[in-house]
């Protein structure tokens, strides 16, 4: 793609997804649905004038790691903490429930393949931390017990998912259980869990330490911008999402993380507050692109519309993929019935995680296109639903 060419696929983004996420702001839906839809709109689904290329998805990916950066920062860490049994118990069961329901409806009911039946029930265990977090952002709770809860089950799941992900793509390639490869993958994972947010936290403190000594304008998004590409780089190593080391940044820049014995690490709410301001616009510009790609990336061209018994797939597994997600918030205790509610829809969305599944499915020759499009919708239904019903259950306040 010449330079000018990629120019002009990136307005038509910015703006059609600014256009549609204010639009669907004033008539009272999720802006997030906007953005979404202008990929789906800008893609091969609809006008077919944009496609999906390398750039595309790195600046994408910088809006999800950025995103998740936001996340991070504004996270209360000791609440993150107090979570963290719910957050643990909600996301084991957001993973075990839709993979083994899954697995038998493929395998037994619909007689698929063995390794179809992993992907389709792999798919299904995906969360999307990026739909969820910035629906809760849209309606300024993210500082609720509720999204905290949320966060964290997001979290485990997305390092759940990522070791699935290699457990089932190694089994489907080779036919063969890797039982080292996996267990190798989860070690460097959770070491980098451990150890990421206080490499972050000493660099922050370098940072605050050399604050105003600069000359040069610009050093604060500068700084911040190296520190989260630097994390999101160590996290990818390890063989982690990369916005998992982008969060333990944001986490580590927090006003409310502290070491054990760190106190000459503690970083000012000067600095934080300067990381905001400085930061909150390039945010605001990238993490539109990274939504506007989950639409491009759905083809709805592949879907054969006058299938009876392909509507049948997909309407049993949309009603899996929600149900199996909404019961694990159940089985922690809350103040009311409402808030375990409004935990088990925020966990359905499936989004990019579950496009990364189907996609691999499909390019290593695993899944045919009837299951590849039932994936797609099953994915589209679970991505632009549950944004409504948050903001609804969200209209009272939840603690």
């Amino acid at each position: 793609m010449e330079a000018h060419d990629f120019f002009l696929t990136l307005f038509l983004i910015l703006i059609v997804a600014r256009f549609l996420g204010e639009l669907f702001a004033r008539l009272g839906i999720p802006s997030v649905l906007g953005e979404l839809f202008a990929g789906i709109l800008l893609g091969s689904s609809i006008l077919g004038i944009v496609e999906p290329n390398e750039i595309l998805k790195i600046l994408a990916e910088i809006g999800i790691i950025l995103l998740l950066f936001e996340v991070g920062i504004e996270t209360d860490y000791e609440r993150l903490k107090s979570a963290g049994k719910k957050s643990i118990v909600v996301a084991l069961l957001g993973v075990t429930i839709p993979f083994i329901f899954g697995f038998f409806t493929s395998y037994y009911i619909f007689e698929l393949s063995f390794d179809i039946s992993l992907f389709i029930s792999g798919t299904l265990t995906a969360t999307s931390i990026g739909i969820t977090i910035r629906v809760l952002k849209d309606i300024h709770m993210e500082q609720t017990n509720i999204a905290h809860i949320v966060i964290g089950a997001a979290v485990i799941d997305d390092i759940i998912g990522i070791i699935l992900l290699v457990f089932i793509y190694d089994f489907s390639i080779s036919h063969e259980v890797s039982f080292n490869h996996t267990l190798s993958v989860t070690f460097m994972v959770l070491a980098f869990l451990t150890l990421a947010p206080v490499l972050a936290k000493a660099l922050a403190y370098l940072i605050d330490k050399y604050h105003g000594n600069h000359l040069v304008p610009g050093y604060i998004p500068t700084i911040i911008i190296s520190l989260i590409l630097l994390f999101s780089y160590l996290s990818h190593l390890v063989g982690a999402p990369a916005i998992l080391g982008s969060f333990a940044a944001g986490v580590a820049l927090s006003r409310r993380f502290f070491l054990p014995f760190g106190a000459f690490l503690n970083t000012g709410g000067k600095l934080l507050d300067e990381v905001k301001s400085s930061m909150t616009p390039i945010i605001q510009i990238f993490t539109p692109i990274f939504f506007v790609m989950v639409g491009l990336s759905v083809d709805l061209s592949v879907i054969d519309w006058n299938s009876p018994s392909f509507f049948v797939m997909v309407i049993t597994f949309i009603f899996i993929a929600f149900i199996s997600k909404f019961v694990g918030a159940f089985f922690i205790y809350q103040k009311s019935i409402r808030n375990n509610t409004i935990i088990g829809i925020s966990m359905i969305p499936r989004g990019e995680i579950g496009l990364i599944f189907a996609e691999m499915g499909r390019v290593n020759g695993i899944l045919t296109n009837d299951v590849y499009a039932m994936l797609i919708l099953v994915i589209i239904m679970t991505t632009v639903i549950p944004p409504f019903l948050l903001k609804k259950y969200f209209k009272v306040e939840c603690v």
